[in-house]
């Protein structure tokens, strides 16, 4: 049994300060994962503007966000200067890569991107994008091979920009098992691996769930699966004051017989374009604020499209397989 961890790093900070201590803690229990990097400037201060949302003040008192981020992370992009995270802290980055940790791209401005992406045209989805890549070979000298999305937020133009960029594979929603992504039918061939699992944000300071029981409340939803899973901790929670409750995790997750893996081991056990193609878009999840991309039903799972016949303007028969099949968008090298 495959459980892979995510982990995503949003500030300066967790990136300095989260990120080394979650590498010595994952080797400590010889645990593999992927880190997604925030790689432009960290305007965490500027997330005040959700304070109008609905349930966001409500999350920032349950899960005690000056405690986890710090005051100055707080005021980056408001009061301070937003400091430019891959030319401060690229050095971290490699550290990571170098001690045998998948890396990858979380996004250019967290912030900006969280709060923009859902309503961005493609201009603007291409820029954001396109910085994040060129700033990774500019750190690390390799193109990104996978993404995963800030705030799991994406829309139709970014999911597009996974197979042109060259990802071999994304984690940008939410959802319950790898798929490839279908955006108002339009088929995305570059394969998503989703977060199955709540985050520990998402579960702290609901149905009395508490820093001290959250593990345990984590720990039963997977002590009976059989399928994968894809888990997500951020660099400045499970990397500074939840270290204690990863720990129980970690711990917990390999009594119950589980391998926790890279996303990038989990991908290797799957063959890509054989992959359910499932309908995605915005939806919501328990415990956290706003709109998401999240996984849907499978995509015409119901209907036999062998048997569906079409009149084209010729008046020849023609079936929407060959249809689908003479349309379908081909796929760019890294994701075949």
């Amino acid at each position: 049994m495959l459980l892979a961890l995510k982990v995503d790093v949003d500030t300066l900070r967790g990136t300095r300060e989260g990120v080394p201590k979650l590498a010595v803690l994952l080797k400590k229990h010889a645990a593999d994962a992927t880190f997604l990097f925030s790689l432009g400037p960290d305007h965490t201060g500027r997330a005040i503007k959700r304070a109008f949302r609905r349930g966001f003040l409500g999350k920032v008192r349950r899960t005690s966000v000056v405690r986890h981020y710090g005051m100055k992370t707080l005021m980056y992009g408001t009061v301070l200067p937003g400091p430019d995270i891959g030319r401060r802290a690229g050095d971290v980055m490699r550290a990571t890569r170098d001690a045998g940790f998948e890396t990858g791209i979380h996004c250019w401005d967290h912030v900006r991107w969280q709060d923009g992406v859902a309503a961005a045209n493609a201009a603007w989805t291409l820029t954001d994008m396109q910085r994040a890549c060129d700033r990774y070979q500019e750190v690390f000298g390799t193109a990104p091979l996978v993404h995963g999305a800030a705030g799991w937020q994406m829309n139709v133009h970014a999911l597009r920009l996974t197979q042109r960029l060259g990802f071999e594979y994304c984690s940008d929603g939410r959802g319950t098992h790898p798929h490839l992504p279908v955006w108002n039918g339009e088929l995305i061939r570059c394969p998503q691996l989703p977060t199955t699992l709540p985050t520990l944000d998402e579960l702290i300071g609901r149905d009395n769930i508490t820093e001290t029981n959250v593990a345990a409340h984590v720990l039963e939803q997977t002590k009976t699966a059989t399928t994968p899973h894809v888990f997500t901790l951020h660099a400045e929670l499970e990397g500074m004051r939840l270290a204690p409750v990863l720990e129980q995790l970690l711990a917990g997750w390999k009594a119950q017989g589980w391998r926790l893996v890279s996303m990038r081991t989990l991908l290797a056990t799957l063959q890509p374009l054989a992959l359910p193609r499932c309908e995605v878009g915005p939806g919501t999840v328990e415990g956290r604020s706003g709109t998401l991309l999240v996984q849907g039903e499978e995509f015409l799972a119901d209907v036999d499209l062998g048997q569906i016949a079409w009149q084209l303007p010729t008046k020849r028969p023609v079936s929407v397989g060959a249809v689908a099949a003479a349309a379908a968008i081909s796929p760019p090298a890294a994701c075949v």
